[in-house]
């Protein structure tokens, strides 16, 4: 796409500060943009007038409806249409939107995950519109409607959704940092913003093989399968150059988030045949959320236009890469001013390590809620394989700054830095340029990459929101204790103190950093070894949610009561044995109606054509029918075992108190029955005729796109 095409195209579907300068008068503007910078109550009258705008410039692009588009527990949007209509005349249409409406909506709040927040009968919630994320259009087979990003909380008040405590969280470390950066004399500065990078990682597939596989109908995986004769191990997929019709996709679907607003910016083929990835320039947290959430509908949504099904499962095919999305967070002022980027010479930017070293703390001591952040039923198959960082949150500095922090603990301050040397390749022809002072770390989960930490344990299918309200509320939390023990001090004394709290700091918390090889099973030993958590379930890392030190911290900036916490940690419960439970149904009916029949089938015609041959009287070897069909039997009789086991494990569950023991359950029991079923399967995929196989195989869904 030429360059002014994209110019042309480029958020052509949103209110933007450009469209609201050319469309409400200035003083509107200003004391909204006023509100927006800075907090306030957005008064009625400017709130009418910007309504009357939004609607009059929506109706112009085609625009019947509206919707509070928000971001519930489920972890996706939901959003109740309303139109235009006013009902103030029945022989005209007159088409009216007020400040009210704009504002607050009532959606259902119990018909919603609320882990007991809302009773069956307590119905009432809201929706109180961000008026920092802008509106936009959205067109599909409805129409065109309006969205206007919103909030979701109950009618007690408590926070029903994923971007609430995303909200509290942004202030919480803007008013910290904010502190932090007035401490080091930086007294201009008046708001933190964290900014924030997703990378999203996606399958393709043919769409008519994925509706023949009822496992990725309806829990997003392939619960069977065998692995093709070639996977991901030649490497040859990843940066490999793009499939025509992968190709035509991505180009309607950068158009499609261009139009969104959304800064699409790279997009390649991953690892894993049939897996790519798309990533975008950096926005505010809330936004970047939004978008996130955006740039996931939208990648399904376009798929289908083009006969393909996009998968965003955590692992989708066992045995290739699973897919994550890399959280890249980092601290800017309102004045420009990066809070992660260390600079020439970081061993001299005293405000950059002393926030460094807040971070360090803040993942050492809060390390459960960040594997939680990032744990869901997908993930659990994903984290710790090949591709994926282990479920022990380490954190990656590099040659660089682990030098300094090395410095910093032996002699109590850094006196120089590992600079980055000329790059020589030996070739006279291709420029010499100066390259990074250290390398990149894959296999670290929480990786400092130049002037930001990357946290790759995101899962695919997943909002970003929980990852990014646990950044910035633990950070936050730990500069205000490190902020307390530097109030009040000026010139060298104030410089004493800093350093001995960044020395005291990174000594107490230097067992977190680590820039070995995060896969190797010595990790493992040696992190067990520094004192480092390994929570490997969803179940595992749920419990902390409650824990009396989390609860207390989130409590502390404001960002979740314990009320709202516990209800978190009870909807994880649920969400986690339901996604098991529809796996388990999903793998007794296909192993029912599909696989153990076709086996027969399989089984009789090898029999059938045994008895022919013996039956013609000619002295004939059959030796390998016999083998087979011997081998495909017993395989046969394994599974009917395995299945009838998990059917029954399956049924028990139902007699199982819910919630946590429920959730144990699962993992610790239906998990293995699971597995049980899937091996005999498995294996005779490799034996039964292709003809007779009744689903597409992996080679089908990787390889034939």
């Amino acid at each position: 796409m030429e360059n002014n095409v994209l110019k042309e195209v480029f958020a052509t579907d949103v209110f933007s500060d450009k469209v609201m300068q050319e469309r409400l008068p200035k003083k509107v503007y200003s004391t909204f943009k006023e509100i927006v910078e800075n907090g306030g109550e957005l008064d009625i009258t400017i709130a009418n007038v910007i309504a009357h705008a939004m609607k009059e410039w929506a109706v112009e692009r085609g625009a019947t409806h509206y919707t509070h588009w928000f971001q519930p527990m489920t972890g996706i949007t939901a959003e109740k249409h309303d139109s235009f209509l006013s009902a103030q005349s029945s022989s005209d249409a007159i088409l009216e939107f007020s400040g009210k409406e704009l504002i607050k909506g009532e959606p259902d709040a119990s018909s919603f995950p609320s882990g007991g927040l809302r009773a069956t009968f307590e119905a009432r919630g809201y929706t109180a519109w961000d008026i920092t994320s802008p509106a936009f259009l959205r067109e599909d087979a409805a129409g065109v409607t309006l969205c206007i990003p919103t909030a979701f909380c109950s009618y007690t008040g408590e926070a029903l959704d994923k971007k609430t405590p995303l909200l509290r969280s942004m202030e919480a470390i803007s008013r910290q940092a904010t502190h932090t950066a007035r401490l080091f004399g930086h007294d201009e500065v008046n708001k933190v913003s964290c900014s924030i990078g997703p990378e999203q990682e996606y399958f393709l597939i043919d769409r008519e093989k994925f509706l023949q596989r009822d496992d990725l109908i309806f829990s997003g995986r392939t619960l069977f399968g065998a692995m093709p004769p070639k996977g991901q191990e030649l490497e040859d997929h990843y940066f490999g150059s793009i499939r025509e019709k992968i190709a035509s996709y991505m180009k309607e679907l950068n158009i499609e988030l261009w139009k969104l607003g959304i800064l699409a910016k790279t997009q390649h083929n991953e690892v894993a045949p049939a897996q790519h990835e798309m990533a975008p320039i950096y926005s505010t947290a809330n936004i970047a959320t939004d978008h996130n959430q955006l740039v996931m509908e939208t990648m399904r949504k376009v798929a289908r236009r083009h006969g393909l099904e996009c998968l965003l499962h955590e692992k989708p095919f066992a045995g290739v890469n699973g897919s994550g999305k890399h959280d890249n967070w980092s601290l800017v002022t309102d004045t420009g001013i990066n809070l992660l980027d260390p600079g020439k010479e970081p061993h001299n930017n005293l405000m950059f390590l002393y926030v460094l070293s807040a971070v360090i703390k803040a993942v050492n001591k809060y390390a459960p809620l960040l594997r939680l952040s990032a744990a869901n039923a997908g993930n659990d198959h994903r984290l710790g394989a090949n591709e994926a960082p282990p479920a022990i949150i380490s954190i990656f500095l590099g040659e660089q700054l682990e030098d300094i922090v090395e410095q910093i603990i032996d002699k109590g301050e850094a006196t120089s830095s590992i600079r980055g040397g000329k790059m020589d390749t030996g070739v006279l022809t291709l420029p010499n340029f100066r390259k990074d002072a250290t390398d990149r770390n894959r296999t670290s989960p929480f990786a400092f990459t130049g002037n930001k930490f990357e946290f790759r344990m995101v899962a695919s299918s997943m909002s970003i929101s929980d990852a990014n309200t646990v950044l910035n509320a633990i950070v936050a939390d730990v500069l205000s204790e490190m902020n307390d023990e530097i109030e009040g001090l000026s010139g060298e004394a104030f410089e004493t103190a800093v350093k001995s709290v960044i020395r005291k700091t990174l000594s107490e918390n230097k067992n977190v950093i680590f820039n070995g090889n995060g896969y190797s099973d010595e990790w493992v030993l040696e992190a067990e070894k520094r004192g480092l958590p390994n929570i490997k379930t969803t179940v595992d890392a749920t419990r902390y949610y409650i824990d009396p030190e989390c609860v207390a911290m989130f409590e502390r900036q404001g960002v979740l009561t314990e009320a709202e916490l516990k209800s978190r940690e009870e909807i994880n419960y649920e969400t986690y044995s339901k996604v098991l439970h529809i796996e388990a149904l999903t793998m007794i009916e296909m192993a029912s109606k599909l696989y153990i029949p076709s086996v027969i089938k399989y089984c009789s015609s090898l029999a059938a054509s045994i008895n022919n041959v013996k039956s013609t009287g000619i002295p004939a070897d059959t030796s390998v029918q016999d083998e087979l069909l011997v081998q495909s039997s017993s395989l046969l009789a394994e599974a009917k075992a395995a299945l009838k086991d998990l059917t029954e494990k399956t049924k028990k569950a139902e007699e199982i108190e819910g919630g946590e023991p429920l959730a144990i359950y699962y993992k610790d029991v239906i998990r293995d029955a699971m597995a049980a079923l899937r091996a005999p399967i498995d294996e005779l995929e490799m034996i039964v005729d292709k003809e007779l196989w009744p689903v597409p195989t992996y080679g089908d869904l990787l390889f034939e796109v």
